[in-house]
């Protein structure tokens, strides 16, 4: 089944940060009052969209602690959703419908995929996206460009060249400023 990769990122292509990272020195640029809100209904469209949610440990840290509190049709998605974490290191996961990949973290994500019945969406998760790029297990690549640069933190692609084996396959720019792009594989 197809795997995406959906991320906000900066003008800059940092995506490291977005929310309300506390130890981060640029954390919360895509909460920035001038951008609004027109964009965000597609995060839900996305989500109603998606299968399965596959997160790093780092950001299922952030997400379980969010999610479960709050309330609304996004947040019944993602919290009764079926949830897949690669980490090597957490043992007992506590959100709802959690499990985790201890193994291999290609062999665990290609099986995953694989066995799916629908798609799988991944959120966050920068070394898991970067291991995902460099396997080609990623599908469609879609990037949520704010108007905004941040100085520095990790990239979406970390090597530019990464980029010459993407085609653009959609574009869709919304009145706050942010365009939400999507990249497929170039041979697709």
């Amino acid at each position: 089944m197809k795997l995406i990769v959906s991320e906000f990122v900066s003008l800059n292509g940092i995506m490291e940060a977005p929310g309300g990272e506390h130890t981060h020195p640029h954390t919360g640029w895509t909460f920035k009052s001038h951008y609004g809100d027109d964009h965000y209904a597609y995060k839900g469209a996305e989500i109603d969209e998606a299968e399965t949610l596959l997160l790093g440990r780092k950001t299922y840290e952030g997400f379980s602690a969010a999610w479960p509190e709050r309330e609304g049709e996004f947040a019944d998605k993602i919290n009764s959703m079926p949830k897949y974490v690669v980490s090597s290191t957490l043992t007992d996961p506590e959100w709802e419908n959690t499990t985790v990949l201890a193994g291999d973290p290609i062999e665990e994500v290609t099986k995953l995929r694989d066995e799916s019945e629908g798609p799988i969406l991944v959120n966050g998760s920068a070394q898991l996206v970067h291991a995902l790029g460099e396997a080609d297990l990623v599908d469609e690549w879609r990037a949520m460009v704010h108007p905004v640069l941040i100085a520095d933190g990790l990239r979406m692609f970390p090597d530019p060249d990464d980029m010459k084996k993407l085609k653009l396959a959609d574009a869709i720019s919304y009145d706050s400023g942010v365009a939400l792009l999507i990249y497929t594989r170039a041979e697709d």
